[in-house]
C-alpha cells in the first residue's frame, strides 16, 4: 500500500509538472528569472546570452517569454518565477503605468532591474537596454536617405503603452522635422499617415492587415515610407507591400534583426534596420543579478546605455554621426555565429 501511494504522488507530481510547466530540479545554485514581454525571434537570442551568462557566472536561469504581449500574461509569469525562489529578476515591462505597484512590490523583496523597455517608478536598480529616443532618432535618418525628396510615412508598432514605443516614435518624427518634440501630422518634407502610430496588439496577422490597409487607403502617393518599430512589423510591412506588387517601391525601415527583414535589406525590399543587442540584453541581466547575489554589491551597476547598430545593405560609415554601418550579409553570418543556429 505505502509503495503505491508513492507512486501515486509521483505520477501525480510528474503529470501536474508537465501541465504547468513552473516544476524544476532544484540545483542548489541561486536562482534568477529573465521575463520578456513577447515570443518574438528577438528574444530568442537574448535567451541565449541570459543562459550563456548562468553558465558563466554559475547561476541557475529561468528564462520566460508569454505567448501575447500583454501585462496581465507577463504579471502571472512574473508572479510564477518569484514564487520558485529567484534571488533576482530581469524583465521587459509591457505597460509600465499599470504594472509599476506590482513590480514596485516585488523589487523590495529581490532584486529587480529592468531590460528593453523601462519603468523607472519600479525602483529598478538600473536599466539594461537601448537608449530607444536616439535609436528612433537613428531609425528617422534612415527614412531620410531611403526618401531624400519627402513624402508620405506610414508607422507602425505592436502598442504606444511601452515607453520603448513611445520613445522610438518620437525620435523618428523629432529627426524627420528637425526639432525636438515634434508635433504633427507634418514633419518636414513628411506627413504622418493617420497622424499617429498604428498599433497591432502584436499580433503579425493584423500588422500585415494594417500595412495593407494603409497601402490601400494611400493608394496614388507617389513616395511613401513604411517604419516598423518592432521586430516583426518589417516583415509584416514587407508581406503587405509584395502582395500589392509594390516591392521595391515602397521604401521600409525596420527596427531588429528578424531573418526575413536582413534579407530582404541583402535584396533591396528593405532599405535599413536599427538592430540592438538582444544577446547582452540576456547575458547583462543574468551577469548583474549574479553578481549582486554572490557580493551583494549594487554600487557598480551599469548606467550608460547599450548602443544601436545601423544594418543596410553595403557597410559604410554613417554620413552624420561617423559610426561603422554593417552590410546586412555580415551581421547574418556574425548573428548566426554567435547564437549557433
Amino acid at each position: 500500500m505505502k509503495l503505491s501511494r508513492r507512486l501515486f504522488v509521483s505520477s501525480l507530481v510528474a503529470i501536474l509538472c508537465g501541465l504547468g510547466g513552473s516544476c524544476s530540479k532544484n540545483t542548489g545554485k541561486v536562482k534568477v528569472a529573465v521575463v520578456t514581454n513577447n515570443p518574438a525571434e528577438f528574444w530568442s537570442i537574448a535567451e541565449k546570452g541570459a543562459k550563456d551568462a548562468g553558465e558563466k557566472f554559475g547561476v541557475e536561469v529561468i528564462f520566460r517569454m508569454p505567448e501575447k504581449g500583454e501585462a496581465g500574461l507577463q504579471r502571472d509569469i512574473v508572479n510564477e518565477v518569484v514564487r520558485q525562489g529567484i534571488s533576482g529578476l530581469s524583465v521587459s515591462v509591457i505597460n509600465p503605468e499599470e504594472q509599476t505597484p506590482d513590480l514596485k512590490l516585488i523589487g523590495q523583496k529581490i532584486n529587480l532591474i529592468t531590460m528593453d523597455n523601462d519603468a523607472e517608478g519600479t525602483g529598478r536598480l538600473c536599466y539594461v537596454g537601448t537608449d530607444n529616443y536616439d535609436a528612433g532618432k537613428s531609425a528617422g535618418r534612415l527614412v531620410k536617405e531611403a526618401m531624400p525628396q519627402g513624402g508620405s510615412i506610414a508607422i507602425f508598432v505592436g502598442n504606444m503603452t511601452s515607453l520603448n514605443a513611445r520613445q522610438r516614435f518620437q525620435g523618428v518624427v523629432d529627426e524627420l522635422a528637425g526639432e525636438k518634440d515634434a508635433k504633427g501630422p507634418v514633419y518636414g518634407k513628411y506627413t504622418l499617415y493617420k497622424g499617429e502610430a498604428i498599433t497591432d496588439s502584436i499580433n503579425n496577422q493584423t500588422a500585415q492587415d494594417n500595412a495593407k490597409d494603409a497601402l490601400e487607403k494611400m493608394s496614388g502617393t507617389e513616395n511613401i515610407c513604411m517604419v516598423g518599430l518592432y521586430a516583426y512589423n518589417a516583415p509584416m510591412i514587407l508581406q503587405a507591400v509584395k502582395a500589392k506588387k509594390l516591392a521595391g517601391k515602397v521604401k521600409i525601415v525596420s527596427f531588429d534583426e528578424d531573418a526575413a527583414t536582413l534579407d530582404a535589406i541583402q535584396s533591396g525590399e528593405i532599405y535599413g534596420t536599427i538592430v540592438q543587442d538582444p544577446y547582452n540584453f540576456g547575458f547583462k541581466s543574468v551577469e548583474i543579478l549574479a553578481e549582486i547575489a554572490r557580493t551583494g554589491d549594487k554600487s557598480k551597476l551599469p548606467k550608460d546605455a547599450i548602443p544601436v547598430r545601423v544594418i543596410v545593405k553595403e557597410g559604410a560609415k554613417d554620413p552624420v554621426t561617423g559610426r561603422d554601418r554593417i552590410g546586412a550579409a555580415q551581421f547574418a553570418a556574425d548573428l548566426k555565429k554567435l547564437v549557433g543556429k
